[in-house]
């Protein structure tokens, strides 16, 4: 996302990378190009020493807890598993300091708003605002819980689906994450209600921010984009976190809002990545680069002429033995697995995704050789798992 590039393009093949700001360019790099101020605030999951990765400065860091330094990298073993399934039991009311954590993010970022605001200087600013909610555990604040009834709770439709109806990919990730049996109903209807109370906490943070905005003069001449790094299962196909190309993991919200003196309003219904946010940002800029991604804004312009480009994904971490490739266009999902049978999913009939199409359709063929065009997944899974066996033996 900070650098408009696939994974494979930048070598983040897992969370303990350490990213190399020489050879990759961020928002901070590319926005203080262009004489923006690039301020981080808040949760950015760097890894190492270097806390900028090209922003000017910081208002605040991680928890030291989510500091990785080593560049260790995941096991990929077939016997390697999670612990313990706490991202689901561990669930309810309670005090966490992710909560505290979100509103000292909010506190700063509406100092530095307000300075901004009454600022003489002319210089454009970049704020990022890194939150933890609502990442597990499931530990959410008593006055949002309370909207929210476990009992009443509509669960998903393949929250109990059983392992043996699933793909093998599916089935060992299930296992390596303990999703592989699901919790009692009585769990899952808190976990559930838990979840959907800390995304109303972080709501009432965005809330703030927008409320700052919107009644000070930074109204008129600011961007507001709201998105998130992944999605959640919450349950669906019996899994929980991410990990997968389902779309309760990809299907992440992106909402684009532009100065309050700038009329254009609509969604956009294509399928758009993560990877155009910079192309975005350049867009208001008054810049451009040579990155994959495209701007929200010249989608958004060109919506009526809706061309069907592909989005990709892609996932190298536990839980996937061997690399895990998606491409959507349109309706249709392939999920390319290397060593394995694919997955091919057709969303207008089938939003659940339960019915695998990959063995009774011509689709698949055409979209692997769209995906082929992306990156060669074996050559990318090789170059994975090198890269991987090579830092876990400089740390041993």
């Amino acid at each position: 996302m900070l650098t408009g590039r696939y994974p494979h393009q930048i070598e983040a093949w897992d969370l303990g990378v350490i990213a190399d700001q020489h050879r990759h360019q961020t928002w901070g790099h590319h926005l203080g190009q262009a004489d923006y101020r690039t301020v981080l605030c808040g949760r950015t999951h760097f890894n190492g020493s270097d806390r900028l990765m090209g922003f000017s400065h910081r208002l605040l860091d991680d928890l030291p807890q989510w500091h990785r330094s080593s560049g260790r990298p995941p096991a990929r073993s077939p016997n390697e598993r999670r612990n313990s399934n706490s991202h689901v039991t561990e669930c309810g009311p309670g005090n966490h300091a992710h909560t505290a954590y979100d509103r000292q993010v909010t506190d700063l970022a509406l100092d530095f708003l307000k300075q901004e605001a009454t600022s003489s200087s002319k210089q454009p600013f970049l704020l990022y605002c890194g939150y933890m909610h609502p990442h597990f555990p499931l530990i959410a604040p008593a006055e949002f819980l309370a909207d929210y009834d476990p009992n009443t709770l509509e669960l998903p439709s393949t929250w109990n689906r059983p392992l043996d109806h699933q793909h093998p990919v599916i089935q060992h990730l299930r296992w390596a994450w303990r999703n592989e049996v699901p919790p009692p109903e009585s769990i899952v209807r808190c976990a559930l209600a838990s979840y959907y109370a800390l995304v109303s906490a972080l709501d009432a943070q965005v809330g703030r921010i927008v409320n700052a905005i919107d009644n000070s003069p930074l109204a008129d001449n600011t961007v507001i984009i709201y998105t998130s790094d992944h999605g959640e299962m919450a349950g669906h196909q019996g899994i929980w976190q991410k990990q997968c190309f389902y779309q309760p993991a990809v299907q992440v919200p992106l909402m684009l809002r532009l100065p309050a003196n700038r009329a254009e309003t609509g969604r956009v219904l294509q399928n758009v990545s993560l990877l155009d946010i910079l192309p975005t940002l350049l867009d208001l800029a008054g810049r451009s680069a040579a990155l994959p991604g495209r701007s929200l804004l010249d989608i958004a312009r060109h919506e009526a002429d809706r061309i069907d480009r592909p989005v990709f994904a892609e996932y190298h971490h536990m839980g996937m033995l061997n690399a895990g490739f998606m491409l959507k266009r349109d309706c249709h999902k392939l999920c390319y697995y290397v060593g394995h049978s694919p997955q091919l999913f057709d969303l207008s009939t089938d939003p659940t995704e339960i019915h695998n199409l990959a063995g009774t359709s011509d689709l698949v063929a055409e979209m692997e050789a769209e995906l082929r065009l992306i990156c060669d997944p074996e050559q990318v899974d090789r170059q994975a798992k090198a890269d991987q066996a090579r830092r876990r033996s400089a740390l041993s």
